[in-house]
């Protein structure tokens, strides 16, 4: 069985830090390029990074760029963002992805984890 499931996500105050980690399981992401997305309330989800396989090229948002750094341990099959500087606009479900193309868009990915909230404030 097919799976992608995030945690690591929470509270936390405008500045802080946050790890996101996401373990696959069912498939080998060695061969997937995979993505972190977000959205929030009343907004669209949104491609927040990526990375290629097996290049490991990598992808930022232009709102997140400087700030968060995605990468991936093929021996745990895991992909994490860490994401520094947290602001209050960063307050979003973040979702992990994995698909054949490290795009920004999210029909580019054909695994999808259920999400983890993220909340920045005060």
């Amino acid at each position: 069985q097919v799976q992608f499931v995030e945690s690591g996500g929470g509270l936390v105050q405008p500045g802080g830090s946050l790890t996101l980690s996401c373990a696959a399981s069912g498939f080998t992401l060695d061969y997937y390029a995979t993505g972190w997305f977000r959205q929030a309330p009343g907004k669209e989800r949104e491609g927040v990074s990526a990375i290629s396989s097996p290049e490991g090229n990598t992808y930022y948002g232009d709102s997140v760029k400087g700030r968060f750094t995605i990468s991936k341990d093929n021996a745990k099959n895991a992909v994490y963002l860490q994401m520094n500087s947290l602001k209050p606009e960063d307050t979003a479900v973040y979702y992990c992805a994995a698909g054949w193309v490290a795009g920004s868009r999210d029909n580019q990915y054909n695994y999808w984890g259920r999400g983890t909230q993220v909340t920045v404030s005060s």
